[in-house]
């Protein structure tokens, strides 16, 4: 699976928020909106998500923990990328 991460913002001393990101999927699909954020176990990655009533469900999320590795190191690896 390819993927391309653009970080589209950054943020600095804003709490836990640090990035907000786009994937491109196989260079045919895009998830906007996916975050990343400072954990107690370090950096992990959020998927969009819509708030309905008092729970926040996320509109897409990967089914393997494989792609979810995958997806999280390309997030923080652009990161970092954007940071240095």
């Amino acid at each position: 699976m390819n993927i391309k991460t653009e970080i589209r913002k950054t943020f600095d001393n804003k709490g836990r928020l640090m990035a907000i990101a786009n994937l491109i999927i196989e260079d045919c699909f895009v998830i906007k909106n996916i975050r990343l954020i400072v954990g107690k176990k370090g950096l992990f990655v959020s998927m969009p998500s819509n708030k309905i009533g008092d729970k926040y469900i996320e509109t897409c999320h990967p089914i393997c923990q494989e792609a979810r590795k995958k997806i999280e190191g390309s997030v923080i690896e652009a990161y970092k990328s954007s940071i240095s």
